[in-house]
Formats: C-alpha cells, structure tokens, sequence
C-alpha cells in the first residue's frame, strides 16, 4: 500500500549536494543502510545474552508498535529488508532469544512473500521452474541452518549477525555515496 500510494508522491530528485544529485532511490537506501549500521551496533555492542527459556519481557509495547511500524515503513518503501530488521528488535527489545528471534523473522518473511505471490498470481507470468529451484534451495538453506542451529551458540550467532548486517550496510553506504 505505501509503495502503491506515497511513492509515486516522491520526486524522483531531491536536491544537488556538492555537485550530487540526490534521487528518491539514493536517499531511500542510504536512510535503510544507516538503520542497518544502527541495529548492526546494537547486536554486536549489547552484552545481554537471553537464554531460551527466559520469558519474554513485554513491557515496551508502545516502542514495540513504533519498532513495528518503522519496520513496514521501511519494507514499504523498499519492498525487501523489514524480515531482517525484525531480528535485532526481537532480539533487543522483547529479548528473544537470538534463534527464535531468527526464526520468528523467517516466519515472517515467508508470510510476505506469500501474501505478495499470491497478490501478483493473475497479474504477471510465473517462471514455475525458475520458482521451484529458488524454492528447493530456500528449503535446502532452511534444512542446513536448523542442522547449524544445534552447533552455533545464540551469543556467537547474534554477534555474527550484527557483523554481517554492518558490512552490508557498510557497502550499500559506500555503493549509494560514492558512485
């Protein structure tokens, strides 16, 4: 709905820096690059370590509504990447453990993507074959992960994580600014 109904009120360029034009596109992921070093620091930097069976803490309803909905703005806007920025908000906030935080985020990326497919079935031709690899490969990463799951301690894979998500906020900055 956001990407339907505001995107299309957004000029495509902004403003001139130092010489640089600044599209709606540029601004658009440098704002999601800068949100992804924010939750990359705090996944790497918090020392809290939640076990799985600590109860969950739901004292922050009204952060985690504005967590929310930053979330689907952000998925809104860019139509990928709230799945992820789930994690670090499950894992900071509520104080999830880091897998069923991951967890709970493939769950929801695979709703999306569900809602999404099914929206666009009669709109546009489906490449079934092409569909059931990336399907058979998703199935074999998600058989892969729960077998490394068992050998990967939650501390360990949270910080792999805030590392992982500082890289690529790193080179989608980099990649945005410095063309």
């Amino acid at each position: 709905m956001i990407r339907k109904f505001f995107l299309p009120m957004i000029p495509p360029h902004l403003f001139n820096v130092a010489g640089i034009q600044v599209t709606s596109n540029m601004m658009t992921m440098v704002l999601f690059a800068l949100m992804m070093l924010m939750a990359s620091y705090s996944m790497i930097k918090d020392g809290i370590v939640v076990k799985a069976d600590t109860p969950v803490h739901t004292g922050h309803t009204l952060k985690l509504l504005g967590y929310g909905v930053g979330i689907g703005l952000a998925t809104g806007l860019l139509g990928a990447g709230g799945g992820f920025l789930l994690i670090p908000t499950l894992v900071m906030l509520l104080r999830l453990p880091m897998k069923e935080a991951v967890g709970t985020s493939l769950m929801v990326i695979a709703m999306n993507s569900l809602i999404g497919f099914t929206g666009d079935l009669g709109n546009i031709i489906i490449d079934w074959y092409f569909l059931i690899k990336v399907t058979g490969m998703a199935i074999a990463g998600v058989l892969f992960g729960i077998f490394l799951s068992t050998k990967i301690d939650g501390s360990r894979l949270k910080r792999g994580f805030g590392w992982f998500v500082l890289v690529m906020g790193g080179y989608i900055l980099q990649k945005e600014l410095l063309r």
